[in-house]
């Protein structure tokens, strides 16, 4: 026989019961956000002016730790790539080496300038980087552009006072290729993410006056940067360059 007691504590485990059901079939599931997942609806897209800031005619060097913050960059070209795994030496090289647009390995663009490539119409924009290193990311969200399965174009234009004998150092996401003045430096392959001074080149000279530095940044899923600097022989930044868009 079940007494009353033993009647009213199975109403209220009852209650308890159907209220927590009620609860969880309210609640929404957490979001998990992996590579390249979608941000939630009320996610509010950061400006670019967040992170960059229009270069001007004014004279730039590079920071107190020699990074390089003053960039033309391209809007990304589309490239579909689902995985970064595809990102080996041999894919990197036909990749970058392809021709999408006009004087590619020549040009020295200018803001606003636009290039065609493919049935994308794309423009430069010469920027300043707040940050030591450059967000590719974004700067694609920042105007609105494709963030994942992309391919980013970075010029930039050192100034040396002398001929300096230097190494390269750069960090990038995911994988990419420098060249400077016209000639390969760096092939950073891989599905890597933006560590500072993650490869350094061998020996290179800066030429007195003008040195234009080209840089390719290729993304699947996930964030895409880079950080560049130029170190001297006892492995410290080098500072006392310009830095010009032109």
């Amino acid at each position: 026989m079940i007494n009353k007691t033993h009647k009213l504590l199975l109403l209220i485990a009852s209650c308890m019961f159907i209220g927590l059901a009620a609860h969880a079939q309210t609640q929404q599931p957490p979001m998990m956000l992996g590579r390249g997942a979608p941000p939630p609806k009320d996610y509010k897209t950061p400006a670019i002016t967040e992170y960059f800031t229009p270069a001007t005619a004014t004279v730039m060097t590079p920071d107190a730790e020699g990074f390089i913050r003053r960039w033309s960059l391209l809007e990304p070209i589309e490239k579909p790539n689902r995985s970064n795994t595809v990102f080996v030496d041999s894919y990197l090289r036909e990749q970058f080496n392809t021709e999408y647009f006009k004087n590619q390995f020549t040009m020295i663009p200018r803001d606003g300038q636009k290039v065609k490539v493919g049935k994308q119409t794309l423009k430069w924009h010469s920027l300043d980087s707040k940050l030591f290193n450059v967000k590719l990311f974004r700067f694609a969200t920042g105007l609105k552009k494709q963030q994942y399965g992309i391919l980013f174009w970075a010029v930039t234009v050192i100034n040396a006072p002398e001929d300096m004998e230097v190494r390269m150092a750069v960090g990038s996401n995911s994988a990419s290729m420098w060249w400077l003045n016209g000639e390969e430096v760096l092939l950073m392959s891989g599905d890597r993410r933006m560590v500072m001074d993650d490869c350094t080149s061998k020996r290179i000279t800066l030429k007195k006056g003008k040195n234009i530095l080209r840089g390719a940044v290729i993304n699947g899923p996930g964030m895409s940067d880079f950080c560049v600097r130029f170190l001297d022989e006892a492995g410290k930044p080098v500072t006392n360059l310009t830095i010009t868009t032109e």
